[in-house]
């Protein structure tokens, strides 16, 4: 479903540059499942202005860096994904 929701935002910002951060499908995709879509959404809009930490106090700028460079070519964007 994330990917459904950010397709847009990975079709524009995947390989840009936020704060240093090469920005990656799979960097979006970690970042939107531990702090949410809408935040990540805010995050890249905003070109990194706006701030977001999860409840465990982590950035979404860390999950990005940290979740970078995976292959999510298997994972299809499904507006009707189901758990």
């Amino acid at each position: 479903m994330n990917k459904w929701i950010l397709r847009r935002d990975i079709s524009r910002f995947v390989g840009k540059r936020i704060k240093g951060i090469v920005i990656t499908e799979s960097g979006i995709l970690a970042a939107a499942h531990l702090a949410g879509a809408g935040n990540v959404k805010k995050f890249l809009r905003s070109y990194g202005k706006f701030q977001f930490r999860d409840s465990y106090g982590t950035s979404i700028e860390s999950y990005l860096k940290k979740f970078a460079g995976y292959d999510v070519s298997h994972i299809k964007a499904d507006k009707k994904a189901t758990v």
